[in-house]
């Protein structure tokens, strides 16, 4: 049997690498076909260094000479990573800080800030320097999980200006439009208004030195949400979502704006929280009340990485109610949870930083919408 290099690049022309929307032939992503008798030699070029995309091109290759050329063909793939060299940061940076890290969601209800409340104090526990910026501004939880609902910020001067000093709790910095607001008042403004709240508790403030910077982001994709990206570098985000339709339908749509083009914020992955309920006189049960790892399966339909699972425990509940965060109860299985869940984050992080340029503040527009800045 003698393969045809003709047959292999038409079948090649049938699949895309994840991100691309063309296909692999028409994008570059083929280097070079070459055929001897039944073997194959495919020479891949890749854009991105994350190992499940290599690995899903490289399948999806296989797959594709396997079953419209010839199930007997002998491949070989030879892959290689090309990355740009990481650009200047454009945008407003805070000093200080090293990496900015978003968490949200589709939709309202998924744990989102129990979630940033708990990866929090696990980044702390694990020796590193953290922040919460609550941006979550018509519902800020931040103040009531960490048990510090009747705290204010207090003014500082720092190098001849006037500074808000976060308040502080459990080693994590946090700061709040509900430590403006009174309990049982709703905070009605429209959007810039909350866009210049959002950007004073970013810029007019004292982080001092941070590893992270968690920032908890409201519901949905608006103009919170456009602010930040707008103010901010991201690193990157996390989304939350549980794992029924209706959740998962929003969260892809979260995932969605922010690797869209205008945007363009790498997505660290997704956690999947109400993963499963186990009785405590049951322990070895698991009760899929919500459905079962739906989460975990639009991650790899997205083709970005599942962080992890929080089952339904009550105790989480109850430490969020009482202001300290359940990861902070030691021995137990939340706690291990979540530490596995901080470690999947701080490695996705960590492999963003090395291989991905830094990512580019937005610029809104009027009549374009969002465009990157340009120099």
């Amino acid at each position: 049997m003698k393969l045809d290099r003709k047959d292999i690049l038409k079948a090649l022309e049938t699949i895309t690498i994840a991100g691309e929307g063309k296909n692999m032939v028409e994008s570059g992503a083929i280097a070079n076909v070459i055929t001897f008798g039944d073997e194959v030699v495919v020479d891949l070029v890749l854009h991105t260094p994350a190992m499940h995309i290599k690995k899903r091109a490289e399948d999806d290759i296989k797959k594709a000479i396997l079953e419209l050329v010839s199930a007997e063909a002998k491949i070989k793939i030879n892959s290689k990573v090309e990355v740009p060299d990481k650009p200047e940061i454009k945008g407003k940076m805070i000093p200080g800080i090293k990496n900015i890290i978003g968490v949200a969601s589709g939709k309202g209800g998924v744990g989102k800030s129990t979630v940033t409340a708990n990866l929090a104090v696990s980044l702390a526990k694990m020796g590193f320097s953290v922040g919460i910026l609550d941006a979550d501004i018509y519902g800020p939880s931040m103040p009531i999980m960490f048990d510090v609902e009747n705290e204010k910020p207090i003014s500082v001067t720092i190098d001849g200006k006037s500074k808000m000093k976060p308040v502080e709790s459990y080693e994590v910095k946090i700061l709040s439009i509900g430590f403006f607001t009174a309990p049982s008042q709703a905070v009605i403004w429209r959007g810039p208004m909350a866009s210049k709240a959002l950007n004073q508790m970013i810029f007019d403030a004292d982080w001092g030195e941070l590893d992270f910077m968690l920032i908890d982001l409201p519901p949905g994709t608006g103009d919170v949400h456009l602010s930040i990206v707008q103010s901010l570098p991201i690193t990157g985000v996390v989304i939350v979502s549980t794992p029924q339709a209706v959740a998962l339908a929003d969260a892809k749509k979260g995932v969605s704006m922010f690797m869209s083009e205008a945007i363009n914020v790498p997505v660290l992955g997704i956690v999947e929280n109400m993963a499963y309920f186990t009785p405590e006189e049951l322990p070895e049960n698991k009760y899929y009340i919500f459905g079962k790892e739906g989460a975990k399966n639009l991650a790899a339909d997205l083709e970005v990485p599942f962080l992890g699972e929080v089952p339904i425990v009550q105790s989480i509940r109850e430490a969020g109610d009482y202001g300290r965060p359940a990861a902070m109860q030691t021995g137990s299985l939340i706690e291990s949870v979540f530490q596995e869940i901080t470690r999947n984050v701080v490695q996705e992080v960590v492999s963003r930083n090395e291989n991905i340029p830094a990512t580019e503040a937005v610029k809104i527009t009027t009549m374009a919408g969002c465009s990157a800045v340009k120099k």
